[in-house]
Order: structure tokens, then C-alpha cells, then sequence
């Protein structure tokens, strides 16, 4: 019988390093508030639509597949995908393009922004160790997560971030794939959670050559439009099949299994993942199409102004009152600048926290 005690005993880490990344991104608490985080639907329009949570599990799946076919490093994609998103405020993107408006109108130059804010997060604003800031992430992982909508050349990056990671090349590989694996959930998911609330249907999209290709392969299962949660099951499905199985095509033969982790291609050479120039042309058009008619439905865009108003409050009202901040960012106040330390507060909030906190400003929302 084996002693529990052996195990105790292990004095290395049996995890490869990017497994270890990914599982103390899992562990922060910036990855559980993406819980109560919009993806397109708040959180409180009810269970079943996607938040910035399912969203980057979706992702993290999708990118696991790609890499693992690719002979890539699963694991370093895993990481990547699931921090992708923490910088994320509440509300999706009108949260961050109005935090970044409230920074910018006060004279703060470099304003908010997502992707350097999850690189941040996991770089300085998590508190997991005692000597240091930060989740204490591989090389890869950080520049994968920095870099991985990429190219990547900020003029707000401070000089620090332009010496260890050079803006000029590509981010690894994996980080590539991560990035087309987030394009394919959100087009896929949206869809789906937009039929599913009624604000759009598949007649909205039939003018999407790539809609009309998968809608038939959904029909070729003899399934109809009536059997309405099969249907939007399928044909979820179909779409993602046929956008990974076009980049595992198209990139197959333009990557090298081994390639070294770290940047290398410079940015001005041909990136190795993506999908054949004419499907490329399609996913623009869908997006298109989906920015019309779902992103800017009437149903969205009113859910959507209410967050704005609540984060130009709590922004107004935190800078005003500084000791309305919690323990843990008050305290900052003596070394960081105020207006930072209150975007950082106000990003790290859930949606549900963001209104809750509103309203006990201001009075109901």
C-alpha cells in the first residue's frame, strides 16, 4: 500500500512550465470574475448565453485542437487563451473604449487598453507571491498574451516592455493560433447566443456566403430550422469544423513542428496561420454582417449605453472620492497614480459588481 506521504516529498514541479502558467491563470482571481463579464449579453440576461468566461474555455479548446494537429505546444496555447481575456472591464468593449475616454479626457495620453491591460494583470496587478508582483509567468506565455493580436506596436508601451519583447516580430506561433482560434468562438458563439435571444435569425445572415455553405451542410443532416435547438447545435458545430479544418489546410505545410516558442518571424513576413484569401474575404463579410445586426441591435446598444453611463460614474465618483476605494487599491495610492489605480479598480470589476456599485453611488440604473 503506498504512503500518502511519498507524494509530499516531491520536490520539483511535475508540471511542464506552460501547464504551470495556465494553472495559476486559472487560479487568479481575475479569471473567475470572468464569470460575471460580458461577452455580447450581460450576465444577468440570463444562463444560457456566453460570458468572457465560456468565451475563453471556448477559445482555449478550439486553440488546443489546432496546436495539438500542428504538432505545436498545446499547453503554451492553453495559457495563452485563457488570459487573453482578463483584461477585459465590464461590458465588453464599450467598457473599455469608455474607461479609455474618461483617461484620455482628463489628459492621461495612453488611455486603456485590453490586451496590455490582461498582460498586467498577470504581470503586476495579481498579488500571488511576496517578493514580487504578478503570477510569475514563462517568457512565452507573457509575450503570447501581450502580442497575440498581433502586430503589436503601441505608442502608450513603456520602454521597459519595447526592450524585452521586441514589437518587430510576430508573436510564437501558438499565440498566432490563439488569436484566429478566439475569431472562430466568437463568430460561432454570437451566432448562436444571438438566434437563441431571438434578436437575429439565419435569414438575417443567409447574404454570408460562408452562412449559406454551412447552413446546407446542417440541411444535409435532415435537420430543419423548426427543430430550432438542434439546429443552432449543428450548425455551431458545422461552422467551427469547417473554419478549423481550413486553417489546419491552408497552414499545414507553412509550419515547421519544433519551431522555437519565443518570437521570431519578423513582422513584416507572412504569418503562417489563417485561412485561404477567398474564405478570408467571407469571415469579413459575416463580421460585417454581425456588427449590423447583432452588435448594434437596439436590444444590445441600450444594455450597452447603460454600461457606459456606469462606467463614467464609477470613474467620476472614485476619482472625486478616493475612500470609496477597497483596502487593497487604496493603499496603492501612495505609489502608483490615482487615475490608474481607480482604471485598474474599475476594470477588474464584474458587470454585476460594476452596476451594483453604480447604484449605491448614484441610486438605481
Amino acid at each position: 500500500m503506498l504512503s500518502h506521504d511519498r507524494f509530499y516529498k516531491i520536490d520539483k514541479d511535475f508540471r511542464n512550465p506552460y501547464a504551470r502558467d495556465r494553472d495559476r491563470i486559472i487560479h487568479s482571481g481575475s479569471f473567475r470574475k470572468l464569470e460575471y463579464k460580458t461577452q455580447v449579453f450581460l450576465n444577468q440576461e440570463g444562463d444560457f448565453f456566453r460570458t468572457r468566461l465560456t468565451h475563453s474555455i471556448e477559445v482555449s479548446q478550439i486553440a488546443r485542437s489546432i496546436t495539438s494537429h500542428l504538432g505545436l505546444n498545446e499547453s503554451l496555447a492553453e495559457a495563452i487563451a485563457l488570459a487573453h481575456d482578463l483584461g477585459h472591464t465590464p461590458f465588453g468593449h464599450v467598457g473599455g473604449d469608455t474607461l479609455d475616454i474618461c483617461l484620455k479626457e482628463e489628459g492621461h495620453a495612453n488611455g486603456f487598453e485590453h490586451n496590455f491591460q490582461s498582460f498586467r494583470v498577470v504581470s503586476q496587478l495579481e498579488k500571488r507571491y511576496k517578493g514580487f508582483d504578478g503570477l510569475n509567468l514563462t517568457f512565452a506565455t507573457l509575450e503570447g498574451i501581450l502580442k497575440h493580436s498581433y502586430p503589436y506596436r503601441k505608442s502608450f508601451l513603456p520602454a521597459d516592455i519595447h526592450e524585452q519583447f521586441n514589437l518587430e516580430t510576430h508573436p510564437s506561433i501558438e499565440a498566432m493560433v490563439v488569436d484566429r482560434a478566439d475569431e472562430i468562438a466568437y463568430m460561432s458563439h454570437d451566432i448562436d447566443d444571438g438566434i437563441n435571444s431571438g434578436l437575429i435569425s439565419f435569414d438575417d445572415l443567409k447574404s454570408s456566403e460562408l452562412i449559406q455553405e454551412v447552413l446546407q451542410k446542417v440541411a444535409e443532416e435532415g435537420i430543419s430550422q423548426e427543430e430550432d435547438e438542434m439546429f443552432r447545435y449543428r450548425f455551431s458545430s458545422h461552422l467551427i469544423n469547417h473554419l478549423v479544418y481550413s486553417l489546419l489546410e491552408y497552414s499545414k505545410d507553412k509550419i515547421q513542428t519544433g519551431e522555437v516558442l519565443s518570437a521570431t518571424l519578423d513582422s513584416k513576413e507572412e504569418i503562417a496561420i489563417g485561412f485561404e484569401p477567398e474564405l478570408e474575404t467571407k469571415i469579413k463579410k459575416l463580421k460585417k454582417i454581425l456588427f449590423t445586426t447583432l452588435y448594434q441591435h437596439k436590444k444590445i446598444v441600450i444594455k450597452m449605453y447603460a454600461g457606459k453611463q456606469a462606467i463614467k460614474g464609477l470613474y467620476k465618483g472614485l476619482m472625486e472620492e478616493q475612500k470609496m476605494l477597497p483596502k487593497f487599491y487604496y493603499k496603492q495610492l501612495s505609489t502608483r497614480e490615482k487615475h490608474r489605480v481607480v482604471a485598474d479598480y474599475i476594470a477588474s470589476m464584474s458587470d454585476r459588481h460594476a452596476l451594483s456599485f453604480y447604484n449605491e453611488m448614484y441610486g438605481k440604473l
